[in-house]
């Protein structure tokens, strides 16, 4: 029930939604003196819109831009005093594994990657909020200057605030959500290759301001394709009188190095075998779209046999009786009634709530294609890659139950990752979701034998408590994409494809967190002198070694996936990092003796915390020694 307004109504708003329906191109947002922004008249644009000459007025150029963007690249390259703390009991294989899932905000962990992932990073996949009105956006409001930003965020970890609901009401709808996207996408080409590529996918709403965006950070000509994703097999909801089954997926490349792979899996694998050899399941037999119903072909509606011996009809999804795409005279249907491997068959739900004749699932066919075909693949209806059901439905097989509503398919994000064709690619989702980029690399790697790595992030947003997830257990969406990856590494290990017990099916988890110093770090002219006592130690109470190593790794640009082993020398705990990349050790009562050990070892780095050491003495000595064990060795202290 909607509430009284209790105001008198605003004239101006009023008479500029006027404007907005006979000149929407007049229409735009300004900040006011309070800092919010409203709807405004382009006075110069509307000026033109009724002159039959060239008005005077500002420098015409050709520009994109919105209120907040200069705040949003700010944003982007405003430091932060944050690190990544491990996570072993979360992680699966986290000694080994050279995969990453970050939890926490994606723009800090975006910052966080900078030094060791920069142009590193091959195929970039994310599925931002489409920005509906019915979304919630990163809460990325910056209203200080970079300093002071910088200091704040060291003092504590905010995650459970960083969502806001962005609804259609808002007076900068398309802005906050252009501001959100601008810092993202501005780090994330940071770290891509040369020759990598990113896709990002979206629906209707953003499509248009998304591609000027990208036009802007990407360049226009290096812009691959806007694909058209058929999502909806069926055709999506209604929307002004047209059904709506598509989204579109924006491909861009960073520069003209781009490998664009020719293997055939980009137009779809043979991954299948029957008694005749090799396929891949096709198109459904099943009509789909505005002609479907059986009135609209009724001699093509007719029984089939199934392979289980029983007859099915094509029925839709929604339980009214439609038709298959074929008639019964062909040349296929006549093969298919007398054997029932002419078609590759699925078993599939109705609709929820949907029973035929007392049944809620049917059988239903699919095409069988064996031919081979080295091929690039369409940039348009990219409709052999999976539909927004099959992928609810790869969920469902894995968790019994459907936890995450707005997944993608699997068969989708491997095209998309398929398109380099560097199968040792880094391949990054700053929106991770359920974690479907990591099951894709997953199944990619189990059936050619690539090494793709993945780096997710993911806030760890908590799950509305009527949700189907959190009645099952699961906190946060993090939860559930870290779930899903253990369980889609197990399944496809267990699958008979040609490296299936040779991928790495691991991850190490990693949570964005306040920095492991205490501020007298950062600000050390803030502490008194009679403060002084309480901050001989600089690093926080609750951090435990492991912690200081990871934002050792993360200040040196070390990658955080190198292998990682834990010795004890002369009762002393060190971290030896991918053998000799880096020896840490963060216990105190460091001597000459035990620095030799360690030199003796000749690491490329060494770090010790610098309140360590027995005495002043030693801390002097540890350079020396090194350059007489070890002169290559770089030393640092913590």
């Amino acid at each position: 029930m909607e509430k009284l307004k209790l105001h008198s109504p605003d004239l101006t708003q009023a008479n500029i939604a006027k404007v907005a329906e006979l000149f929407p191109s007049c229409i735009t947002e300004v900040r006011i003196a309070d800092g919010t922004t409203k709807y405004a008249i382009d006075f110069d644009q509307l000026r033109q819109e009724l002159s039959v000459s060239i008005v005077d007025g500002s420098t015409e150029r050709y520009q994109f831009n919105w209120p907040g963007k200069r705040q949003a690249l700010l944003t982007a390259n405003a430091p932060i005093a944050k690190t990544l703390r491990p996570a072993r009991t979360e992680s699966v294989d986290f000694e080994t594994t050279e995969n990453l899932f970050i939890e926490g905000d994606n723009l800090d962990a975006l910052k966080l990657l900078q030094e060791t992932y920069l142009n590193q990073v091959k195929v970039v996949i994310i599925d931002p909020p489409y920005n509906t009105g019915k979304d919630f956006l990163y809460n990325d409001d910056m209203r200080e200057s970079s300093e002071a930003y910088f200091i704040r965020s060291n003092q504590k970890n905010t995650e459970g605030i960083r969502l806001v609901a962005n609804t259609d009401a808002n007076g900068r709808f398309h802005s906050d959500w252009l501001s959100m996207m601008y810092s993202r996408l501005r780090l994330a080409w940071n770290l891509l290759a040369d020759d990598g590529l990113i896709a990002v996918s979206i629906d209707d709403s953003e499509v248009f301001q998304l591609g000027k965006l990208m036009d802007e950070i990407f360049g226009s000509s290096n812009r691959l394709a806007c694909a058209p994703w058929l999502s909806e097999a069926s055709g999506g909801k209604e929307k002004t009188g047209l059904r709506t089954g598509h989204e579109y997926i924006l491909i861009y490349f960073k520069s003209s190095s781009l490998n664009i792979s020719q293997e055939e899996r980009s137009a779809g694998e043979l991954n299948l075998r029957d008694k005749n050899g090799l396929y891949r399941k096709g198109r459904e037999l099943m009509k789909w779209g505005g002609t479907s119903l059986r009135a609209d072909r009724p001699n093509q509606f007719y029984e089939l046999p199934t392979p289980d011996g029983t007859m099915v009809l094509p029925h839709r999804n929604d339980g009214k009786e439609g038709h298959w795409r074929w008639g019964k005279d062909n040349v296929g249907i006549l093969v298919a009634k007398k054997d029932t491997t002419f078609f590759h068959w699925e078993m599939r739900p109705y609709d929820a709530g949907v029973k035929v004749n007392g049944i809620g699932e049917r059988w239903v066919p699919y095409e069988k294609i064996r031919d081979v075909k080295k091929t690039l693949g369409w940039s348009t209806w990219l409709d052999k890659f999976g539909t927004n059901a099959d992928a609810t439905r790869e969920l469902k097989e894995l968790f019994g139950e459907k936890p995450f509503d707005t997944p993608k398919p699997v068969s989708l994000l491997k095209w998309l990752i398929s398109l380099h064709a560097d199968d040792d690619a880094i391949v990054l989702d700053f929106f991770a979701g359920s974690g479907s980029t990591a099951h894709a690399v997953f199944s990619l790697n189990s059936e050619d034998g690539g090494r793709r790595r993945f780096i997710l992030v993911q806030l760890p947003e908590v799950c509305d408590e009527a949700s189907g997830a959190r009645q099952a257990g699961y906190l946060t969406i993090a939860d559930i994409a870290k779930e899903r990856i253990r369980r889609a590494g197990t399944k496809i290990s267990s699958e008979s494809t040609d490296y299936a017990g040779d991928f790495d099916k691991g991850f190490r988890v990693l949570k964005v967190d306040s920095s492991n110093m205490k501020e007298v770090f950062y600000t050390p002219d803030a502490i008194s002198q009679d403060l002084l006592a309480d901050h001989v130690s600089n690093i926080r109470e609750d951090r435990t070694s492991e912690d200081l190593l990871f934002q050792v790794l993360l200040d040196w640009g070390v990658d955080l996936a190198l292998p990682i082993v834990e010795e004890t020398i002369s009762d002393k705990t060190v971290y030896f990092v991918d053998g000799n990349v880096l020896a840490a050790c963060f216990d105190e009562g460091i001597s000459e003796e035990f620095v030799k050990l360690i030199a003796k070892r000749e690491p490329m780095r060494a770090v010790f915390r610098d309140a360590g050491f027995a005495s002043d003495s030693v801390k002097i000595n540890v350079e020396q020694i090194f350059k007489l064990m070890s002169p290559s060795t770089e030393v640092k202290t913590l």
